[in-house]
């Protein structure tokens, strides 16, 4: 057995993915206080988790902005880094059976990635995403923990917080109806709950996120959209990006894979060679 691991390392968080023969093993997450510590605790986790020995791997993809820090092979074991946009677009073309499509990278910022056959190009980014949540979150909220954030917006309703165009027009506008959110934020109601709040926060981000692909997608002809990232777990994540593709005639679709959270990590692990460059 010769697995090729692929390591998505973040600010404290890490992911990684391997393959042997082809098939996808068991994915791993881990938190830690630094990259560097999350890193080795996920290999660990993978190991174990897979029953495989150190032995049995044949090379480590590293990429994520926490990759810099790494400056040597692990456990002696040939290393590569991999750009994270290549991650990002090898990973959404696993996900997706389309020649052309848009890789929606949904990280602490949002980053969107071309895949037209075997050529990747990074399209830029916003500087909005699941970032932008947390802080809102610790600022308005006092909490910056996801399953208690997550709970919350469930039990709000955005309609206390978002202007819709129902709300100012008693008619559709054309391609718009009237439940489309016409600006977030700008009709927040006097008794608005910490609940409302957070629906808000989170419907604004994804909202925001999807209607950016959808932009994209009018210059590029693109009419699929992977979601890969933590931020697609999220429960509101396939109602918000079927209300956004919905605006544009059905012409676009949004894909939510089940393993989109690994997404960057498994393009790190498919990279081909000429991309990744040895540590």
């Amino acid at each position: 057995m010769k697995v090729v691991v692929g390591i998505d390392i973040g600010g404290s968080t890490t992911k990684i993915a391997g393959f042997d023969k082809g098939e996808l093993l068991q994915s791993v997450q881990v938190k830690a206080n630094t990259p560097v510590a999350s890193l080795f605790g996920a290999f660990g986790q993978f190991l174990l988790e897979n029953e495989l020995n150190l032995e049995d791997i044949a090379e480590i993809r590293l990429t994520g902005v926490g990759s810099s820090s790494i400056h040597q092979p692990i456990y002696g074991i040939p290393t590569y880094h991999v750009d994270e946009f290549v991650a990002d677009g090898v990973g959404g073309r696993y996900f997706s059976k389309g020649e052309k499509i848009v890789v929606v990278s949904m990280g602490t910022g949002t980053t969107y990635v071309l895949v037209d056959g075997e050529k990747l190009t990074h399209l830029g980014g916003i500087a909005i995403g699941g970032g932008t949540i947390m802080g809102l979150s610790r600022l308005m909220l006092n909490t910056e923990d996801v399953e208690t954030l997550q709970e919350m917006s469930l039990k709000g309703d955005v309609g206390n917080i978002d202007l819709r165009i129902g709300d100012i027009s008693a008619k559709p506008l054309p391609g718009l109806d009237l439940d489309i959110t016409a600006a977030n934020f700008a009709n927040v109601a006097p008794n608005v709950s910490k609940e409302d709040i957070a629906a808000g926060i989170i419907h604004m981000v994804i909202e925001n996120i999807c209607h950016t692909g959808t932009l994209i997608a009018r210059s590029h002809g693109v009419e699929e959209f992977i979601l890969i990232g933590s931020l697609a777990y999220f429960d509101e994540c396939p109602a918000i990006s079927k209300s956004c593709a919905a605006m544009e005639g059905g012409n676009v679709h949004f894909v939510i894979p089940e393993n989109c959270g690994f997404g960057t990590a498994i393009g790190a692990a498919l990279a081909q060679a000429k991309d990744c460059t040895e540590i």
